[in-house]
């Protein structure tokens, strides 16, 4: 992917930042947005972090990491049927997970 958007910010003594305004209008965040950056394989990315916050989602997730935490040895690779099943059922098919959804959703 080529860089289209390139912009230098420089870290005061307290680590903080200015993200300039170019960015800031490219993530669609402005003041009190938020941003979070993701660390790996030798560099950084930057995107806007949504502010969604689901009590119910939050107790899942806790659950799945406490229950793999503990019983790690229940972990399965998928099987190779499995597997295959689901590349059949999504040959074709691209998502891309930052746009937004049309219509309404019930979850």
């Amino acid at each position: 992917m080529g860089v289209e958007l390139e912009k230098i910010s420089t870290i005061t003594a307290k680590g903080q930042t200015t993200i300039p305004k170019a960015v800031r209008q490219a993530l669609g965040v402005d003041f009190g947005g938020r941003i979070a950056f993701h660390v790996g394989d030798g560099g950084v990315t930057l995107s806007r972090a949504d502010n969604i916050d689901d009590p119910a989602i939050d107790a899942f997730l806790g659950f799945l990491a406490k229950d793999i935490k503990q019983h790690p040895q229940k972990i399965k690779a998928l099987s190779p049927d499995l597997a295959k099943r689901i590349a059949t059922l999504t040959d074709g098919i691209s998502v891309n997970l930052d746009d937004e959804i049309d219509g309404d959703v019930a979850l």
